[in-house]
């Protein structure tokens, strides 16, 4: 591995904002703006619009298309007649 060509690679916190979620990992994305995490140390801060706790698959609210609707919706906008 050559030195002094790799990113610094270091604990970050991972915020989402929208669920009040954070978390605590390594990465080589850095941030000006700082938190104190849970174990008292101050670690940089990185906000994120959506993470596993507002994710729509892992929440469990995702919505079911119908698909025969679509297809009908379809075959209706671009003039095909069904038979």
């Amino acid at each position: 591995m050559q030195h002094a060509i790799h990113p610094a690679y270091g604990p970050v916190v991972f915020r989402d904002k929208a669920a009040d979620f954070a978390f605590l990992t390594r990465s080589t994305l850095g941030s000006d703006r700082t938190v104190e995490w849970e174990d008292g140390r101050t670690y940089p801060v990185v906000d994120v619009e959506i993470s596993s706790a507002s994710h729509p698959f892992h929440t469990g609210t995702a919505r079911v298309l119908d698909a025969a609707g679509r297809v009908e919706r379809f075959e209706r906008r671009y003039g095909r007649e069904a038979a």
